[in-house]
């Protein structure tokens, strides 16, 4: 019984590093069941980033890497690619899209809560989400993720797993209080620093890339205390002291940098729906202690926008030439499609994909909010000052696109919706998995995550033609 206990031990060990098998390659499929034989690591192109991917702190309610077991077929290209003929089928998830002749990121992730733990260990501040998580009521079985993965003591070893598996990037994001206590208010911890050195040398030892997000989630709890955190242009300031000693430190050997994970999820998850820390809303998103769920997202979405553009202008003027890295940010990217074939749902797609994508997109490569939010918002939308619209156009070297599924848009603006669909932040679209009952894609554990490979394609076209080409990495996937 022992040694059955260790074994399964460490065999979830070893999911929680390995978890969802994500494939985006060239290669020609026969069926939705079926890929041709022969697949061979090598026919990849010379520079395919083989990845693995993880979050300092990222708390969920229920798994969000997900099964198919209906891949099946799947499996053994999976092992011959990955050397991993020690693992049976079962011991595995497999998701995979498809897209020839792009160059993707090939990512795992772990399954849920934060690798990390050791909350308060060595230093290390409180962020928003230890205070959230430690909330009755907030998160599931009032779990919290003190322990997780307890990656800050095991991370020798999961670098080796990852090694094993034959990957050679590993996306990791930087928890912010682990390197800044309390902010700008206080010291950088050095013990913070020792950490992430000790992980990005320990992978350049054994072949593998540091992909490296600054901002994924977890903020410092004394910035929300002092004056908000996100909602006030102070964050600003605050988060390229961050970046840049993020920079500083690390910069001689990371090169792929990130700046904020998914900015329109967090305006959308904690200040719209109130699920997220700092857990604001208003009906009828929610029933929030505090909140707008109509005006704080654009507040917060605006200073994550130009906190991403101050730090990248610091990076370009004072380490990117001598460092020689390149930095972006990570968009939350799902497809959609007419729920109905008349015009106002084809004019919802647009819409959709401008209020979750564009939103974040657009005054990054154009210098402005995308016309569909301007006719929709108006007045409402933030204003960019001349210098700003300067400093944010062209922020980025490329863009990260995290993509887990495919959705029906249904126009609101002329059709009766649920409440908050039908109001402006949302663009008047409902979005929903069904149609007539049936869903879109094969069904998952989650409940807008349906199986849609084609989906991964469109969106990857979409954001070619509307950002002109931009260079692309596929960052998260989940079908």
């Amino acid at each position: 019984m022992i040694n059955h206990t260790n074994k399964m031990k460490m065999l979830e060990r070893q999911l929680s590093v390995v978890m969802t098998l994500l494939c985006c390659v060239h290669f020609h499929v026969q069926s939705s069941n079926h890929v041709e034989d022969g697949i061979r690591r090598s026919h990849f192109p010379e520079g395919f980033l083989f990845g693995t991917a993880t979050s300092s702190y990222q708390v969920l309610d229920d798994i969000f890497f997900l099964c198919f077991q209906k891949h099946r077929s799947y499996f053994n290209f999976f092992r011959e690619i990955y050397h991993i003929s020690h693992f049976s089928f079962s011991e595995l998830f497999k998701i995979c899209c498809f897209y020839n002749g792009i160059l993707f990121l090939y990512i795992f992730f772990p399954l849920k809560t934060k690798i990390e733990g050791a909350p308060l260990e060595d230093g290390k501040g409180s962020s928003n989400w230890d205070a959230f998580s430690h909330t009755p009521g907030k998160i599931e079985n009032d779990e919290n993720g003190d322990i997780a993965d307890d990656h800050y003591h095991r991370y020798l070893e999961d670098i080796e797993l990852m090694s094993s598996l034959g990957v050679n990037v590993y996306r990791f994001s930087i928890s912010w209080t682990r390197i800044l206590p309390r902010g700008i208010y206080g010291d950088i911890n050095p013990s913070g620093i020792m950490f992430y050195n000790k992980i990005i040398d320990n992978l350049l030892l054994r072949g593998i890339e540091p992909f490296v997000t600054i901002h994924h989630h977890d903020l410092p709890l004394e910035l929300g205390k002092r004056y908000g955190g996100w909602t006030s242009p102070l964050i600003q300031r605050d988060f390229v002291h961050f970046a840049e000693i993020c920079f500083k430190s690390f910069g001689d050997r990371v090169k792929y940098w990130t700046t904020i994970n998914e900015p329109s999820l967090v305006v959308d998850l904690a200040y719209m729906r109130g699920i997220f820390p700092p857990g604001h809303c208003s009906p009828p998103f929610g029933n929030c202690y505090t909140g707008n769920s109509d005006v704080e997202p654009l507040i917060v979405m605006h200073n994550m926008l130009l906190s991403h553009a101050k730090a990248v202008e610091l990076y370009r003027k004072h380490f990117q030439a001598k460092q020689g890295g390149s930095i972006g940010i990570v968009a939350h990217a799902f497809m959609y499609e007419p729920l109905r074939d008349e015009e106002c749902d084809r004019q919802a797609v647009n819409r959709a994909l401008a209020f979750v994508i564009a939103w974040v997109l657009d005054p990054l490569v154009f210098g402005e909010y995308p016309d569909e939010m301007h006719s929709i918002l108006g007045r409402q939308l933030p204003r960019f000052s001349l210098k700003e619209k300067s400093l944010i156009k062209g922020s980025l070297d490329f863009i990260g696109i995290n993509h887990y599924g495919t959705l029906y848009a249904k126009d609101c603006s002329l059709s009766a919706c649920p409440l908050g669909t039908d109001r402006p932040i949302r663009g008047y679209v409902e979005t929903t998995g069904t149609r007539d009952g049936i869903p879109i894609g094969d069904e998952t554990g989650m409940p807008k995550f349906f199986v849609v490979p084609s989906g991964m394609e469109k969106i990857v076209d979409y954001m070619k033609t509307r950002y002109h080409n931009m260079p692309m990495y596929i960052t998260e996937n989940g079908e």
